[in-house]
C-alpha cells in the first residue's frame, strides 16, 4: 500500500482496476484535500472510508489517470455547439436542412456562424454558394470546415468581405473559382481566415466564456480532466482568465498563443506580455497546478492535404498519375520559422508547431535544431503535431533534439477523406509512409495525443482504438491502415495520459500515485483484462478533477 494519511478520504474508489503503470494495477485509491492520498487493495484502505467519505464501489471497471487533449480547439469547438454544429451530421442534404433550420430559429442572428462540415460529401471537397443562397438569402453565413482549413460561404458573406472576381488569392490561402474568375463558396486556408478574423463579428467575453464552459463540460464526460489548447486569441484567453479566477475552470489549461503569420518578431513582445498576464491570475485550486497557463506559442507552418496546401519535399501527384508544380505552402518563411523559434525558446515559451507534409515537418525540425544550438538544451518540451507524412531520415530527428510526436490517432485509418482526396494526390509510395507513430516510438521518441476536436472526435476511447487497430471504430471490419505502425493498448494510454501531461509540463498528474492530483477517469469497462470489448465499446462512469467530481454518468 502506498499512503500519505491515515485521515478519512474526501473520495474512496474501490472495485475497479486502477492502472498504475503498464502491468501493475490496485484495487482501491483514496482521494483527499484534491490530491491521492493511497493506492492498495480494498481491503488496505478499507480504514479510509469516514462518515463524510463518498465510496465509489465500480467491480468490473478501469481507474485511469485523466485523459490531457495535447492539441484541441474548446472555445471554437464549444462556440459552434451553442450555435450551428454539423459534426454529428452526414450529406449535403443534412447539412442544409440544419442550417435551414438554424436560420429560421433564429431570425436575430446578423450572421448565421458554426462550422463541422465534411469535404468528402462535395465534389472535389469544395461546397457551393448557391446551395447557402437559396436557403439564407438574406444574412452573410460562414460556416467552417471540420479541419477549421476552409469555409463555406454564401454570396451575402463573399460581399461583406468584398470578394469577386477581381480578389487576388492571399499568399497562404485560395479561392475556389468558377472558370469566369467569379468566388464559387469555398475559402480555403488563409482565405477563411482573413474573414473570419476581420468580417466576422468577433464574440464577447460572455460569448467565450460560455464556449469554454460548454466544451469542458462535453470534455468532462469523455473523462478529460485537462487540455493544450491549441488555438488562443487575445479574446479566448480573457475568457479562460476569467473562469480561472473565478473558479469555473476546473479543467487544467495549457494556452497556445497564436503566432500571426502576417506578422514577424516583433510580435514576440506581446506574446510575453500576455504570457506574464496570465500568470498573475491565480486559480483557486492554484497549488494543485490547476488554472490557465499561456506558456507555448503555436505556429502554422503548412496547411493540410486534402486542398494540397500541406508542404511537400516533392511536388503533388495530379491525381491522374502524373505530377503537377505544387509543393503546398509554407506559411512562415523558412529562416523567420528558425528565427522565431529560437527566440521563443530563447524567452522560455514552449513551441508547438502545426505540421502535415513532410517539407513542413522537416522545417519545424530545423528551427527547432537551431533554437538547440543557439540557446542549448532547455525543458520547454516543444512538440510538432499531426506529423502525417515524414520523410525517413527525419525519423530519428525527433528523439535526438527531444521534440515530442503530437499525434492525431483517429486521423491514421481508412476514410474518403483519406482515400478520395489524399492518397491519390500524394502517390502510393508517400502514402505508405504516413502517421508512423510505431516508427517514432521505436526510435526513442516521446508521443502525446490530442484529437484537434472539432476537426474529428474528442474521445480518448475511439481514438486509443484507432491508436491500437488503425482501424475506424464505426467500420471495424475495414482493412487496418498501415497495421505495422499500430501501438499497444499500453503505449496508446500512456501517451493519453502521461505523455500529453509532459507535453503540458503538468508533473501533478498523468500516473496515478500517491501525492499526484487527484485527476481520474473511471470507465465502466476494464480494457486489460482477457476478452475485453473493443476500446471505444467503454463508457466513462465517473471524471475526477483535482480531487472533485465533475462527471458522473
Amino acid at each position: 500500500m502506498q499512503t500519505s494519511t491515515d485521515r478519512p478520504a474526501d473520495l474512496l474508489i474501490t472495485g475497479a482496476r486502477a492502472r498504475l503503470a503498464p502491468g501493475r494495477f490496485a484495487t482501491a485509491v483514496a482521494v483527499r484535500d484534491g490530491r491521492i492520498a493511497a493506492v492498495g487493495t480494498e481491503a488496505e484502505l478499507a480504514g479510509l472510508a469516514g462518515a463524510a467519505t463518498r465510496v465509489v464501489h465500480a467491480p468490473g471497471g478501469l481507474l485511469l489517470p485523466g485523459f490531457q487533449d495535447a492539441h484541441i480547439h474548446p472555445p471554437f469547438a464549444g462556440r459552434n455547439r451553442l450555435r450551428l454544429w454539423l459534426n454529428d451530421l452526414e450529406g449535403r442534404h443534412a447539412y442544409l436542412d440544419a442550417i435551414a433550420a438554424y436560420a429560421d430559429a433564429h431570425p436575430e442572428e446578423p450572421w448565421i456562424l458554426g462550422g463541422g462540415w465534411a469535404m468528402e460529401y462535395f465534389p472535389g471537397g469544395t461546397p457551393r454558394k448557391e446551395d447557402l443562397d437559396a436557403i439564407v438569402p438574406d444574412r452573410p453565413v460562414f460556416l467552417f470546415n471540420r479541419d477549421v482549413h476552409g469555409a463555406w460561404v454564401n454570396s451575402r458573406a463573399l460581399e461583406a468581405a468584398g470578394i469577386d472576381r477581381d480578389t487576388p488569392d492571399p499568399a497562404d490561402g485560395r479561392i475556389e473559382r468558377d472558370p469566369d474568375g467569379e468566388a464559387g463558396g469555398t475559402l480555403h486556408e488563409g482565405a477563411a481566415y482573413r474573414v473570419n478574423d476581420h468580417v466576422v463579428p468577433e464574440p464577447d467575453s460572455a460569448e467565450w466564456q460560455a464556449a469554454i464552459l460548454e466544451a469542458q463540460r462535453y470534455l468532462h464526460a469523455l473523462g478529460i480532466t485537462g487540455w493544450q489548447d491549441a488555438w488562443v486569441t487575445p479574446g479566448t484567453q480573457a475568457a479562460y482568465e476569467a473562469l480561472t479566477a473565478d473558479g469555473r475552470l476546473t479543467a487544467r489549461v495549457v494556452g497556445a498563443l497564436w503566432w500571426e503569420r502576417s506578422r514577424g518578431l516583433e510580435q514576440i513582445a506581446e506574446l510575453v506580455e500576455r504570457r506574464a498576464r496570465g500568470r498573475e491570475v491565480r486559480a483557486p485550486g492554484a497549488a494543485l497546478g490547476s488554472g490557465f497557463h499561456p506558456t507555448t506559442v503555436k505556429i502554422m507552418t503548412d496547411g493540410v492535404l486534402e486542398n494540397h496546401t500541406g508542404a511537400l519535399l516533392e511536388p503533388y501527384c495530379d491525381g491522374c498519375g502524373g505530377h503537377s508544380d505544387n509543393l503546398g505552402l509554407s506559411y512562415v518563411p523558412y529562416e523567420l520559422l528558425c528565427e522565431a523559434v529560437t527566440e521563443l525558446d530563447a524567452h522560455g515559451f514552449q513551441v508547438h508547431l502545426h505540421a502535415i507534409g513532410d517539407r513542413a515537418v522537416r522545417n519545424s525540425l530545423d528551427a527547432i535544431a537551431a533554437a538547440r544550438a543557439a540557446n542549448g538544451g532547455g525543458d520547454q518540451r516543444h512538440h510538432i503535431a499531426h506529423v502525417q507524412l515524414i520523410d525517413l531520415q527525419d525519423l530519428p530527428r525527433f528523439a535526438e533534439l527531444g521534440v515530442i510526436v503530437n499525434c492525431q490517432a483517429y486521423w491514421a485509418q481508412s476514410e474518403p477523406q483519406m482515400d478520395e482526396l489524399t492518397v491519390p494526390f500524394i502517390g502510393a509510395e508517400r502514402a505508405a509512409l504516413q502517421y508512423p507513430f510505431a516508427e517514432l516510438l521505436a526510435s526513442g521518441a516521446r508521443l502525446a495525443m490530442g484529437s484537434d476536436w472539432a476537426v474529428t472526435t474528442a474521445d480518448p476511447l475511439e481514438q486509443i482504438e484507432v491508436a491500437v487497430t488503425r482501424v475506424d471504430p464505426e467500420n471495424r471490419d475495414n482493412a487496418p491502415f498501415l497495421p505495422q505502425q499500430r501501438l499497444t493498448l499500453d503505449q496508446a494510454v500512456d501517451a493519453f495520459t502521461a505523455g500529453s501531461a509532459h507535453v503540458n509540463h503538468d508533473e501533478q498528474a498523468g500516473v496515478i500515485e500517491v501525492g499526484r492530483r487527484a485527476d481520474l477517469a473511471l470507465l465502466d469497462t476494464d480494457l486489460f483484462a482477457t476478452g475485453a470489448p473493443p476500446v471505444a465499446d467503454a463508457r466513462v462512469a465517473l471524471t475526477v478533477a483535482a480531487g472533485a467530481v465533475v462527471y458522473e454518468r
